[in-house]
């Protein structure tokens, strides 16, 4: 009887739901994902520990990236003013040892030494992603293959393996980007390959298999988008990690070749100079650190946020205070 009330009370209760791995199925847990992924969205933009990083990273990358309408001076333009000159309205920064102006060489070494970390982010996040999908998912021998051969890179420090790479192919923004690339990308492939270990046995990835689901399908549907809030993660931590690869190995001189103003060569020039003028040593480091602890706020933020776990102890322990 009281089944029967329920069911009259509440008549979409007695309605069966479709059966998994049925398009229905599938439909009403996209609608679900969509709406947790908006929910997801305006928590992020909500939460300041998310926000203030993230504004951070816009201002440096916008103005970097539109360094030829914002910087004052080409910069590698000698002579705008007199060398180690001070900062004055003419030259917000100051200038160097041969007169250029420290903020125009700033904004276009920040689109150098930002554009090759994020790249090779990028880069190796879109290889990791698939080398780790592909060998959680299918195991055995392709498992092995992918997963020895990240052991191998890991092993090494990535500033040795660069040094050694970077000395014979050279040191042209591509080749680093494809070398820092080649470094980070086993990185994102362990991060994912443990992600799918735990994803590939839900009851939505067995429902799917049972259909008759293609393994592509399987993992373009069901595997990859559950695996993307650790790669956003490890994301936006490798670029902070590049840029402090980029920047070494121009401080050592296997950077970009001269003249090109990355942040590194800039401290590397500074040290020569800096019982002249200490702010050029300063400025770059400046941005450096600015940049680094903003990409690392970002991605200790975004985990905080996307960790289901980690919300679920948090909101039990406010509940129990």
């Amino acid at each position: 009887m009281t089944n029967e009330k329920v069911r009259d009370a509440n008549p979409d209760a007695a309605r069966p739901g479709p059966a998994p791995g049925t398009p229905g199925a599938r439909a009403r847990r996209e609608a679900v994902f969509a709406g947790a992924g908006r929910s997801s969205i305006l928590r992020l933009l909500r939460d300041r520990r998310v926000l203030v990083p993230a504004v951070i990273i816009a201002i440096l990358g916008a103005a970097s990236l539109f360094a030829n309408v914002v910087a004052p001076y080409e910069p590698n333009r000698p002579g705008v003013n007199m060398p180690y000159a001070p900062p004055s309205p003419q030259n917000l920064l100051g200038t160097d040892n041969a007169g250029r102006d420290n903020l125009s060489r700033l904004l276009y070494g920040g689109r150098l030494t930002l554009g090759i970390s994020v790249g090779a982010v990028t880069i190796a996040a879109v290889v990791g992603l698939v080398a780790g999908v592909v060998a959680g998912y299918l195991g055995g021998s392709v498992d092995v293959v992918i997963m020895r051969s990240t052991d191998v890179v890991l092993c090494f420090p990535p500033i040795i393996l660069a040094m050694a790479v970077v000395t014979f192919v050279g040191s042209r923004p591509e080749y680093l980007t494809l070398v820092i690339a080649a470094l980070y990308a086993p990185r994102f492939a362990r991060v994912v390959y443990a992600a799918v270990q735990t994803v590939k046995f839900n009851a939505h990835v067995e429902a799917a298999r049972a259909m008759g689901a293609t393994t592509v399908g399987i993992l373009r549907r069901e595997i990859v988008p559950n695996v993307m809030a650790p790669v956003m993660v490890q994301y936006s931590l490798a670029i902070g990690h590049a840029i402090l690869l980029e920047t070494g190995l121009s401080f050592i001189g296997l950077g970009p070749p001269p003249p090109s103003p990355s942040w590194g060569r800039m401290i590397e020039e500074a040290r020569r100079f800096m019982e002249q003028q200490i702010l050029l040593l300063v400025w770059p480091s400046v941005v450096i650190g600015l940049s680094v602890i903003s990409f690392n706020a970002l991605g200790d933020a975004l985990r905080d946020a996307l960790d289901p776990k980690l919300r679920q102890s948090v909101s039990v322990g406010r509940d129990a205070a």
